[in-house]
């Protein structure tokens, strides 16, 4: 049971957004959303959603988002991210949500870098079946759609989909032997989460061209608007 304040490494996903509900709900307080995004696109790193979406999120949710935009480059990433999360740790937050499953990589990164600024990981999502984890995600209310999918595995027909149970369904049909994980850990897929019990706000939006680049579908988003509940 958590008591602190703590600060939740942000996507706009279902993963981050589903580990920050559960760290609410173990007691943690929660004071900010972190989200880095890429200077050049105003993309998030490594997700490709646009960064006034994310802005856009966080205003329906009601959390206040730290947005840095870093230059491309792993380093860059690094040292940004150490940054922003040092001075959250000045300004009273003690640990880090993260939504991560079990890639031991991203864990050994996350424990080395919340080490060097002197914060504490939390990963509430750690070690679940990732079918659970997305089952749990959507009977919990969440409403997500996918924004960007990989072309090896998806046609661009994926992108705008809502992540439900049909969705899920759908994904254990077109790789029966787990050839794909559910939860996208391994960057299978990504989403923008749109509304569930963390918002006081729905977000609407449009959906605009498919595109692909660097083996990846896109999807565009043209307008969105907050709507109430």
């Amino acid at each position: 049971m958590g008591s602190a304040k703590t600060i939740v490494s942000w996507s706009g996903g279902k993963d981050s957004c589903f580990a920050c509900y559960l760290a609410l709900a173990q007691g943690y307080e929660v004071t900010h959303l972190v989200n880095l995004i890429y200077r050049e696109f105003r993309r998030v790193c490594f997700q490709g959603t646009g960064a006034h979406l994310i802005s856009q999120q966080a205003e329906a949710i009601g959390i206040p988002l730290v947005q840095r935009a870093v230059p491309s480059g792993k380093t860059l990433y690094e040292e940004t991210f150490k940054k922003v999360a040092s001075t959250q740790k000045r300004r009273g937050a003690d640990s880090m949500v993260f939504g991560d499953i079990y890639t031991d990589e991203h864990r050994d990164w996350i424990e080395r870098v919340c080490a060097e600024v002197g914060l504490t990981p939390v990963l509430p999502l750690w070690g679940g079946a990732p079918e659970r984890i997305l089952e749990e995600f959507i009977e919990a209310g969440f409403v997500a759609m996918v924004i960007s999918a990989n072309a090896a595995v998806f046609g661009k027909e994926w992108l705008g989909r809502e992540v439900d149970r049909r969705f899920l369904a759908d994904l254990k049909r077109l790789a029966p032997s787990g050839e794909i994980d559910v939860c996208g850990e391994r960057g299978e897929y990504h989403t923008l989460v749109l509304d569930g019990p963390l918002f006081s706000k729905r977000m609407e939006v449009s959906l605009g061209t498919r595109t692909q680049r660097n083996g990846y579908w896109f999807l565009d988003i043209p307008t969105y608007t907050l709507k109430s509940k």
